[in-house]
């Protein structure tokens, strides 16, 4: 597959964003917020308002913009598609969520995979648990991967398994609130380029942060006061182009200050499921 023919392959955080699956908020799936634990109810208008600017923003950028077509049957989470699959070079991983109400988008995700050109190379199954928000490529062959309510060791094994010629490293995550709240290995970090990236120190696991250091990554701190708003959560768009909720100004001039160039997003609504710009992407192809 030349490059120009290629639709799919994303062993990479940082690459230029080329391919990317969306899910735009439908007024009869937000009924199930509170099943999912968003921090209040969505405003259908609204939100689906947030979503097409957002699309604009990853278009503008020079993506293909791919929209999912199955049904999310109720469940609002859905439109965080990073979750349910990962999309290595050879094709798609389908996941097994810990998050028990969200495992009927894999075969939903699945669908769109399938009419989006993108191969199925493997998947997962009870005992074994992940997310995509435990799922961080650090660089082509190395896959950081977090270890915690929503991610397991079986999970783990399983990737391991399904990537033969890659690193996973996996990392346990901090108890933090509890089994409740979401605490996703990409909670704490969010590549920016290759030698970049943006993380929330004070609860980095210390053997990430030794990797990170010896890999000599320079790391873009978030305050304290912008962790739960979510600053850690940022899509690179390219290297040290990014892509962020609006809201967190430290951040942003932190960024900025290390030579990355910031986009944002309004997402007052978009956010009310703990979710940003990484979570409201399943990225297709970078190159």
């Amino acid at each position: 597959m030349t490059l120009q023919s290629k639709t799919y392959g994303c062993q990479s955080m940082t690459g230029e964003l080329r391919r990317v699956l969306v899910r735009a908020p439908r007024a009869e799936d937000l009924h199930g917020w509170r099943m999912c634990g968003w921090r209040a109810e969505p405003d259908a208008r609204r939100i689906a308002e947030e979503h097409e600017a957002f699309c604009a923003l990853l278009e503008l950028a020079g993506a293909e913009v791919v929209h999912a077509g199955s049904h999310a049957d109720g469940n609002p989470d859905a439109i965080y598609t990073y979750d349910p699959a990962l999309v290595a070079d050879d094709g798609a991983l389908l996941l097994h969520p810990g998050k028990e109400c969200r495992r009927g988008e894999v075969a939903a995700m699945a669908e769109d995979f399938e009419r989006a050109g993108i191969p199925r190379t493997g998947e997962l199954q009870d005992p074994e648990w992940a997310e995509g928000g435990d799922c961080c490529w650090l660089d082509e062959r190395t896959l950081l991967v977090g270890c915690g309510y929503r991610t397991n060791e079986a999970g783990i094994a399983r990737l391991r398994a399904l990537l033969p010629e890659v690193e996973v490293s996996a990392y346990d995550l901090p108890r933090w609130r509890g089994r409740g709240e979401v605490m996703h290995l990409m909670s704490l970090i969010s590549p920016l380029a290759p030698d970049l990236a943006v993380v929330y120190a004070p609860l980095l696991p210390t053997r990430l942060a030794q990797l990170l250091e010896e890999r000599e990554i320079e790391l873009v701190e978030v305050p304290d006061e912008e962790f739960e708003s979510m600053g850690t959560n940022v899509l690179a768009l390219a290297p040290r182009v990014a892509l962020a909720v609006e809201g967190n100004p430290r951040t942003r001039e932190r960024m900025e200050r290390a030579g990355v160039e910031v986009l944002t997003y309004r997402g007052d609504e978009l956010s009310k499921g703990d979710g940003g710009p990484t979570c409201l992407t399943r990225p297709l192809l970078r190159v």
